[in-house]
């Protein structure tokens, strides 16, 4: 299918492209800035205004559209921007994907939504956090992301079965060349993380490897008929990013979390993909104890 992907010159954006083309769809990708390969299909918009993005989705003419564009890091910007960018950047793309006619759209979100690292406290309603866990987010970025997802409910409640929504919360994205050493969003490298658990602590030690991301994103495109209209998914690795149990981390760095994280065993992760495994049978494929190198 054709597939638009906004944001397509990001740390996932690009791992998505790359893995959609590798899948077969004719993939182009929107983004302020150009990305490092595949510039052939790229083209540049500010899909914040709501004309660019209407031409943009109009010039291409979409099957399916991954909205991933956003400001993609809490406390990079002010607030203030951080949450009106996020929120107009949703509702623009989703507005000009039913208008331009596309049958399915898939929604950037982010575990940040379920309120983990909040400065007065945190404790989760149990572990591990799966798409039903209630949503608490105390910055703008993460409330930014729940905005994401009510719009895409909006769209799904408005456009009915004429076209299919979803929206996915990926976990701490890690791309193929950091597992070699590349840095990783928040500057260090994921030996580092590993080697020093608070530098992983805040984010409840999840993480995601790109590609196995991007093969999610094409599953739930070629499947988007099976699955419910407007669900959410968390998209995360099976383990942790960690190389001792959470059982002993979570107490250490979330206090809130001591009553509950001797249910987590061995290398389990905090979170679990429920919703991608219970409609579409997808578990991810990679760990980094079979990545890094």
């Amino acid at each position: 299918m054709k597939v638009l992907v906004t944001g397509g010159s990001g740390r996932l954006g690009e791992s998505v492209v790359d893995g959609l083309l590798r899948a077969g769809h004719d993939v182009v990708g929107v983004d302020l800035r150009s990305p490092r390969q595949h510039r052939d299909r790229w083209f540049a918009a500010d899909l914040t205004v709501v004309d660019e993005a209407s031409w943009a989705l109009t010039r291409v003419r979409p099957d399916a559209v991954v909205h991933l564009a956003a400001i993609a890091v809490p406390f990079s910007r002010p607030e203030r921007e951080i949450l009106r960018t996020n929120t107009t950047l949703a509702y623009n793309v989703c507005r000009s994907a039913l208008d331009a006619g596309a049958r399915t759209v898939v929604v950037a979100s982010s575990p940040t939504v379920v309120g983990y690292g909040a400065p007065t406290g945190w404790a989760p309603a149990y572990l591990p956090i799966d798409e039903a866990h209630p949503v608490r987010p105390w910055n703008a970025y993460g409330l930014s992301k729940l905005m994401a997802e009510h719009v895409m409910r909006m769209f799904t409640a408005q456009a009915g079965d004429r076209m299919r929504f979803s929206a996915i919360r990926p976990c701490y994205v890690i791309a193929e060349d950091e597992w070699a050493g590349a840095p990783t969003q928040q500057g260090h490298t994921v030996r580092e993380r590993l080697d020093d658990p608070a530098l992983a602590a805040g984010s409840l030690f999840n993480y995601v490897d790109a590609r196995d991301a991007a093969d999610f994103v094409d599953l739930l495109l070629r499947r988007a008929e099976d699955v419910p209209n407007g669900e959410t998914f968390f998209v995360g690795a099976a383990d942790a990013l960690a190389r001792e149990p959470l059982a002993e981390l979570l107490p250490r760095f979330h206090p809130g979390a001591a009553g509950l994280a001797g249910t987590l065993s061995g290398s389990e992760s905090a979170f679990r993909n429920t919703a991608a495994e219970r409609w579409l049978g997808w578990k991810p494929e990679r760990s980094w104890r079979t990545e890094l190198r």
